[in-house]
């Protein structure tokens, strides 16, 4: 659904809260959880209001695709089970021959649907450094029409220059839908359809969920074409999440900025200890100087995000030594949650990818990748103090 006009006069944390619902004749200052899978009809054929079925629309679902539809700068929220069946739904837009460019640095989930099943229904894909536009320029084709993006990227937490890809894809002859990953950042830290993108996704498990408890997907739009587009299979391959799942996304949704806020005060001052610390041999964090795109995260970030990655001295075994003497931090895949969470890409989350590729585009068996939570930053810095001890 649309968003309201008034919306748009709102500072985000107030949209946060109150953006798509309204109170009930009931008064109810949090929307209900519609669980009915059916709604009665006047007659046949004519529902009482616009809800037939709850795999095509359910209030307790409409309300939290307007809200994250506000907070994207959209029109048009579509949520999903996952976020893999959000990039699912999206790529069935497309046919046998059609092409795709991936950036190099992506989550393994997203390569394995991209390798594992639409390549062999017929799209390809082309994986490429979008942080070198010449390189971007190059891997175009004529039947390219989805550029995918993370940003910032997952594991290796580039920072692709949203706008300046965007401007490249106008100026092809057949421009792409460009779709930007921004589960990293979120729309409190980045608004991909402000800078020129088409569409926004979210695996909306991790920082729009931001309790560990749920497991969803999103994608937003401006057009209203392409959303109806993106609804018929939404619909039609019904990967929805539950009223409750969406209930609890709402509820989240509600401390998404002082959450975020925490995130990215603890991750900085952990990434600075991080960085002096001699068994770290490379830290990578945007909101440090050291980071190669530390001025274009600067510029189109509003902040740098609570995702850290680390390069350690010392060997794989020494890796599993230090993970498992940690005590706050949980070794577990995942991310964005209120609490700390820690893990080793090459054996968990990035584990789908071939090891050639993770080496060659910097993905090291010695990396871990932290998400940093809003416990206090003093103990989560003793406890990583510990463990490297």
């Amino acid at each position: 659904m649309k968003k309201s006009d008034k919306n748009s006069e709102l500072q985000f944390a107030t949209k946060a809260i109150h953006a798509g619902y309204t109170p009930d004749h009931t008064g109810a200052v949090m929307p209900p959880v519609y669980l009915t899978s059916t709604y009665a009809q006047v007659s046949p054929g004519h529902p009482m209001s616009k809800y037939e079925y709850s795999r095509t629309a359910n209030p307790t679902r409409d309300v939290l695709e307007n809200c994250l539809a506000v907070l994207e700068n959209g029109n048009h929220g579509l949520c999903f089970a996952s976020g893999c069946a959000a990039f699912n739904t999206l790529l069935q837009l497309f046919k046998p021959g059609d092409h795709v460019i991936v950036s190099d640095d992506v989550y393994g989930g997203t390569l394995r649907l991209l390798a594992n099943v639409f390549l062999q229904w017929g799209i390809s894909y082309t994986q490429c450094d979008m942080t070198n536009l010449e390189a971007f320029k190059k891997a175009y084709t004529e039947n390219t029409v989805l550029i995918w993006l993370e940003t910032p990227s997952n594991p290796l937490l580039k920072i692709m220059d949203i706008a300046a890809l965007c401007e490249i894809n106008k100026m092809q002859s057949k421009p792409a839908l460009v779709a930007v990953d921004n589960t990293f950042a979120t729309p409190y830290l980045q608004s991909p359809l402000t800078l020129g993108a088409d569409i926004v996704c979210h695996s909306s498990t991790k920082y729009i969920g931001g309790h560990s408890d749920v497991i969803g997907g999103a994608l937003i739009v401006k057009d209203k074409a392409l959303a109806e587009k993106l609804y018929y299979y939404q619909n039609a391959t019904g990967a929805i999440p539950s009223p409750m799942d969406c209930f609890l996304l709402i509820r989240s949704l509600k401390t998404l900025p002082v959450r975020m806020k925490a995130h990215c005060e603890n991750a900085l001052q952990i990434a600075e200890f991080l960085q002096n610390h001699p068994k770290v041999s490379k830290v990578i964090y945007p909101g440090l100087s050291t980071h190669p795109q530390h001025a274009l995260a600067k510029k189109q970030m509003r902040d740098f995000g609570g995702m850290i990655s680390v390069v350690l001295k010392g060997d794989v075994a020494f890796v599993n030594q230090f993970l498992q003497r940690l005590t706050i931090f949980t070794l577990a895949e995942s991310l964005g949650g209120v609490e700390s969470l820690i893990e080793h890409p090459a054996v968990m989350t990035h584990a789908a990818i071939p090891q050639a590729h993770r080496q060659k585009i910097g993905i090291e068996e010695t990396l871990v990748r932290i998400s940093v939570g809003i416990e206090d930053a003093k103990d989560l810095i003793a406890d990583l103090k510990q463990a490297l001890a």
